[in-house]
């Protein structure tokens, strides 16, 4: 019987580095209900939280109508920036693509993903980039409630038949690692995204670039090179 390992990946930030079109999709957002845009390090700060919290948090003086308008508004513009922009503006962060690949041709590792995003966001983008295929589960803030609550990590594990002890988180907020923590799994922080490196102080390693993640999973999961 094959000892099966679980990587789960959030996506951005981790995989990908979409905050243009997710700054040009808050601006959109927040113009619709003639509100100023938040700054930068704001908007970066709740990248994911499900989107009906993290407008929560950027603005939590609006009413509830405002908050819906602004979470339709962001989830219509992000779709079409991901019809039109291609992979380019929404590009993976160096070594992510072979990351991926060689996990995938690993005979007892599967990967999944635990994503703010909603389902129709995170389609479009895995199908922009190619990635959808390589992922066994896909959990997104749809169905689930916001980061750091862990239900996407347990139903992606009940998905894919993995024990806790067998699997790893790898993100790069502090919403990731508290997720893997609530959920009894080991998590991996990554320096190339949206927290602070020196915030992700609960996590068992973090790394610096792809490479040293690709060692850090190898290791901890005990994966045959």
């Amino acid at each position: 019987m094959i000892d099966l390992k679980l990587v789960i990946f959030d996506v951005d930030g981790t995989l990908v580095d979409s905050q243009a079109d997710i700054l040009e999709a808050m601006r959109t957002a927040f113009a619709a209900i003639d509100r100023p845009a938040p700054s930068r390090e704001a908007v970066l700060g709740i990248v994911g939280l499900s989107l009906p919290q993290a407008m929560g948090q950027l603005v939590p003086d609006a009413t509830g109508a405002e908050h819906a308008r602004l979470v339709e508004t962001y989830k219509d513009r992000y779709a079409a920036l991901r019809r039109t922009g291609g992979p380019g503006s929404s590009p993976l962060y160096p070594g992510m693509s072979g990351l991926v690949q060689a996990l995938h041709a690993s005979d007892n590792v599967l990967l999944g993903i635990a994503t703010g995003k909603s389902r129709r966001g995170l389609d479009a983008l895995m199908d922009s980039l190619g990635l959808r295929r390589f992922f066994v589960t896909t959990q997104v803030a749809d169905d689930h409630p916001s980061k750091p609550h862990p239900s996407m990590i347990l139903t992606a594990l009940a998905e894919a038949g993995v024990e806790p002890a067998d699997a790893i988180m790898v993100g790069d907020t502090t919403f990731d690692i508290d997720m893997a923590r609530a959920a009894r799994v080991r998590a991996i922080g990554v320096e190339w995204g949206y927290h602070d490196a020196a915030s992700l102080t609960g996590a068992d390693r973090v790394v610096a670039d792809a490479l040293a993640l690709g060692s850090a999973i190898t290791e901890m999961l005990e994966i045959a090179p």
